[in-house]
């Protein structure tokens, strides 16, 4: 509860001045609710007894003036509280949204993408809702508790003892049902997750389920996550429909009672029927604000949970910071020189790289190879600083990328990464991503490059043809190329590609690499590769294996002093081809 009032405290600091106007319309319209029963029990008593027309007429319009205002003032509460909650949700959003773009993949893998998601919009949504109904309701019950007991003591003193016995028998019967629920909120937000992370692998492997007719499987995944969902949202509604009518039961025996002593004491004649008519009323303002107060109860405990995940992503410091004091490039050139950089993750028994050392010079391809797992893609990662090396040293032109300002360091690479992504919009929306001012020229130049230039022209639009979120209504091939195309219309000093070239065909990929060597002529090239053919012609070659460099040198030099090298090519090419 501690971290959600932190949290309130700080989204609602910009917005006091509409707080502080919430909570004089809402004083003013509690007060004014509190004030109608007792004009009600004058005119019952002064009026109607006493059968005063003239009284009644003037005692009720002085009702109706003041029900106009608690009118007013309630709808007035209710539009600018909204509007609080609202821009609350838009802030931690905002936050949210901010702080994760700042996230390198360490902190991505920590968290996950479903539970960000659901952090970003359910979470949220909780605490936004808690926001509204403090504002538009919750906020009168404590106004509404204290003003509606000093009313009815005014009324008849004597029947306050009734008052001792009920509120404490409601509190007790509201936390009696509340406190299960908090531990039911926590699991249901995890549960939501579960639901989320099923729901979206299914979505991303549906051709996968389908070429290995795992349907049924994937049902039963999905039901089994649906069905914890379920169990635990039976439960905690189970829990919030015990509520009312338990609340309600205490209401209605505290009506009886009240009715039974309050007529007693009227018959007795120590008591006007319209005093019990305003007593009544006002006990049933203060139960009304106990139950108000449940519905705190009820929001508040998801909202905390809701708010600790929230603020632990918010708290979250990305392992990948911007340097304070940011040196920029002299003589910019392109040349990427690893020292002796080691990576490991946290809590890892065994780092991934260990003293890995290389030089990548302008106007030369430098590649990498090994076997799958060998460490290959995390060493790329590391120049573009998706990871920071645990050890060691990655520097761009004798700086290192620790003290680069990010936009100086994503100005010099161009990356294609192994799992070519294209966003929703166009062809050319995606090709721009680098460069949002670059010419049609360009882009065209660059797709002829890519080999991508003949599949555009016969795209519905062209450049403007619609690409689909991920680029899934094009073919894995058409992605990587149009990746490609992206990188080169960029025009980096370093190009950074992670295994780029594997969904083509060895034509399109042979004339790919022949296409891009003038137009890299004068830029460093890193090649990560699975296939020995896209890199055979690299000026230098590094073999890698259990996360270190093992060999380097050419094609030819590797073939007769590298073991791991010679198996890679035999795995693939034969003799006279290798050769």
């Amino acid at each position: 509860m501690r971290v959600l009032l932190r949290l309130l405290k700080n989204s609602l600091a910009p917005y006091w001045g509409l707080v502080a106007v919430v909570l004089v319309l809402q004083l003013v319209q509690t007060v004014a609710s509190l004030y109608l029963p007792t004009l009600n029990a004058e005119i019952i008593d002064g009026g109607v007894i006493a059968g005063d027309i003239e009284e009644i007429w003037r005692l009720g319009g002085i009702m109706l003036a003041i029900s106009a205002v608690q009118a007013v003032t309630a709808v007035v509460a209710v539009y600018y509280g909204s509007k609080v909650a609202m821009r609350v949700g838009r802030d931690l959003r905002e936050a949210l949204f901010t702080r994760v773009m700042r996230f390198s993949r360490q902190e991505m893998g920590s968290f996950g993408a479903p539970s960000l998601i659901t952090r970003n919009t359910n979470d949220v949504q909780q605490v936004q809702m808690l926001v509204f109904f403090t504002m538009t309701i919750i906020v009168m019950a404590p106004i509404m508790l204290v003003g509606g007991i000093a009313m009815a003591i005014a009324q008849d003193g004597v029947l306050a003892w009734l008052l001792v016995i009920v509120i404490p028998v409601l509190v007790v019967v509201v936390l009696l049902i509340v406190r299960p629920m908090v531990g039911g909120f926590r699991t249901m937000q995890k549960r939501i997750d579960d639901v989320n992370g099923v729901m979206r692998e299914q979505i991303h492997g549906i051709r996968v389920i389908r070429a290995f007719v795992r349907e049924p499987f994937e049902r039963m995944r999905y039901a089994v996550a649906n069905g914890n969902l379920r169990d635990v949202s039976l439960l905690v509604g189970k829990l919030m429909a015990l509520m009312f009518p338990s609340v309600m039961l205490v209401m209605n025996a505290s009506m009886v009672a009240i009715t039974w002593f309050g007529g007693l004491r009227v018959d007795a004649g120590e008591m006007q029927i319209g005093s019990l008519t305003a007593y009544l009323q006002y006990v049933m303002f203060i139960l009304m604000a106990v139950m108000m107060s449940t519905m705190m109860l009820m929001f508040g405990p998801r909202a905390a949970v809701s708010a600790g995940r929230i603020q632990e992503v918010l708290d979250s410091e990305p392992t990948v910071v911007e340097p304070t004091q940011p040196r920029r490039i002299a003589e910019p050139t392109g040349t990427v020189v690893l020292e002796g950089v080691s990576f490991g993750y946290p809590g890892a028994q065994e780092p991934v790289l260990r003293d890995v050392s290389l030089v990548a010079a302008p106007g030369r391809t430098t590649a990498i190879i090994g076997s799958t797992g060998s460490g290959k893609s995390t060493l790329l990662n590391l120049i573009p600083r998706l990871f920071d090396a645990t050890g060691g040293a990655v520097r761009i032109d004798g700086v290192d990328v620790r003290d680069l300002a990010r936009p100086d360091l994503t100005a010099a690479i161009g990356l294609v990464p192994q799992r070519a992504f294209l966003f929703s919009g166009t062809i050319a929306s995606n090709l721009r991503f680098g460069k949002p001012h670059a010419t049609d020229d360009e882009l065209w130049d660059a797709l002829e490059v890519a080999q991508a230039a003949d599949f555009v022209r016969e795209m519905d639009g062209g450049l403007e043809a619609t690409i689909a979120q991920g680029g899934t209504n094009v073919s894995g091939g058409q992605r990587q190329r149009l990746a490609i195309a992206r990188a080169l219309v960029h025009q980096p000093r370093i190009y950074l590609f992670d295994d780029s070239f594997s969904a083509l065909d060895y034509a399109t990929d042979a004339a790919l690499r022949a296409a891009l060597r003038p137009r890299t002529r004068e830029a460093a090239v890193v090649v990560v590769a699975q296939r020995v053919a896209s890199i055979r012609s690299a000026e230098t070659i590094h073999v890698m294996d259990a996360g270190r460099i093992v060999a380097s040198g050419t094609h030819e030099d590797l073939l007769e002093s590298s073991p791991t090298y010679a198996q890679i090519v035999a795995s693939q090419l034969s003799l006279e081809e290798a050769r």
